[in-house]
């Protein structure tokens, strides 16, 4: 359903709640509310609201979740834009734009919500297959202009409505994953990053079927690998492995809890005749560790990519025990001269954490830790200044020496 309608109702702000958005920030929260003047009640989830400050004076369009903390999304700052087709191909074409400024391959996660202003959608393209992901009421009301959009900017063969996101429940939207174009080959699509052939499982993998934001540290792994041996820790479909494997790691273990993200994995190394090399552990990723510990097991290289640990803020304390717990075991399994490559998708995880854990960790094991590079999110999850959540992938590379 598409809404052609100019908004017509009016978010009234309370005096200075407008110097947030004054300053880049595009979120409005329900206590900025003047809800005597404008009630939150009142309004229908999903739709279009003109923002003001408590002067009356215009501050931009805004899509609505009036059940919700984060209340209001700023989708343009002119108050006559609304949200509907046009806009949408335009925004996809200026996406598309600055992904292939960087990324000339076709595979680049396209839309990354409101860093592109379209708060509520994720896009990832694997050339000429699409995967879709709404988590909005808005953006469940424009689900057929949005799929008309990527037709328009892209053409793809394939268009698939990976719709069984987490946030999707917190909106009431229900969950379905559904092939809108096209037809897919054993439900993957393929896709080839840092120069490594993958099929990413995009009907029944996590997300969209691949996490394109640790790319660029991938490809700095990749320059260190050559004649090493490899532990992969949290592995999925190999995105760190497979590719250390490619790119001349002697040997390359995979670890993971999920026996059907191994088998992507085997097929992955297949597809880049590097299977010989690569060997999978099914199991808890601590338990797997510490059994490896026990083996006599030792590696040149390390990487620990989790998911995030720290869903909410309230999970601070139990998450950064969880990070501390997994470093360790990785580092107790490093050779001397190792390097530990520690990953984190937690947004809630402060910037000098995991370099203040590495320090910790490596004192207790009489080791020297030497931060020799920290890596981000790629160029394809843009991060909007004023919104410190838009920014939120870690990746210390740590050399670990004996105690000089």
């Amino acid at each position: 359903m598409t809404s052609s309608a100019s908004p017509v109702a009016t978010l009234r702000l309370n005096p200075k709640a407008e110097r947030r958005l004054k300053g880049g920030h595009l979120w409005i929260y329900s206590n900025e509310v003047d809800i005597a003047a404008t009630p939150l009640r009142g309004m229908q989830a999903g739709s279009q609201v003109v923002v003001e400050a408590a002067n009356g004076k215009a501050l931009g369009t805004a899509v609505v979740s009036p059940e919700q903390l984060i209340c209001a999304r700023l989708i343009s700052r002119d108050s006559s834009q609304q949200l509907d087709a046009s806009l949408l191909v335009h925004r996809l074409k200026v996406a598309m734009s600055s992904r292939e400024l960087w990324y000339s391959n076709g595979c680049y996660r396209w839309v990354y919500g409101d860093s592109d202003g379209l708060p509520g959608l994720v896009i990832d393209r694997f050339g000429d297959v699409v995967v879709i992901q709404i988590s909005s009421v808005a953006m469940e009301n424009l689900r057929q202009a949005v799929v008309d959009a990527v037709n328009k900017v892209a053409s793809p063969r394939c268009i698939v409505l990976k719709n069984d996101g987490k946030l999707r429940a917190v909106e009431g939207l229900p969950e379905y994953v559904e092939v809108v174009q096209g037809a897919l080959e054993d439900n993957c699509a393929p896709l080839i990053e840092n120069d490594t052939r993958f099929m990413a499982p995009v009907i029944d993998g996590q997300k969209t079927g691949w996490f394109y934001d640790h790319r660029e540290n991938r490809a700095v792994l990749n320059r260190l690998v050559k004649g090493k041996r490899v532990l992969d820790v949290f592995s999925y479909v190999g995105g760190w492995g497979v590719q250390a494997a490619r790119h001349g790691a002697s040997e390359v273990h995979c670890v993971d809890a999920s026996a059907q993200a191994l088998d992507w994995v085997e097929q992955n190394a297949a597809l880049n005749g590097v299977e010989e090399r690569l060997h999978c552990w099914e199991g808890d990723a601590f338990e797997v560790l510490r059994q490896l510990r026990e083996n006599g097991e030792r590696f040149d290289v390390v990487v620990v990519d989790p998911p995030a640990f720290i869903p909410r803020r309230k999970d601070i304390k139990a998450g950064e025990q969880a990070y501390y717990r997994l470093n360790q075991q990785a580092m107790r399994l490093l050779n001397r001269d190792g390097l530990l490559v520690s990953g984190s998708c937690s947004m809630h995880l402060g910037d000098d954490r995991l370099p203040d854990m590495l320090r910790t960790i490596g004192r207790e094991l009489d080791r020297d830790v030497l931060i020799q590079h920290v890596g981000s999110q790629g160029a394809d999850h843009p991060v909007v200044p004023a919104i410190p959540e838009t920014r939120y992938l870690k990746a210390v590379f740590s050399r670990v020496l004996p105690t000089r």
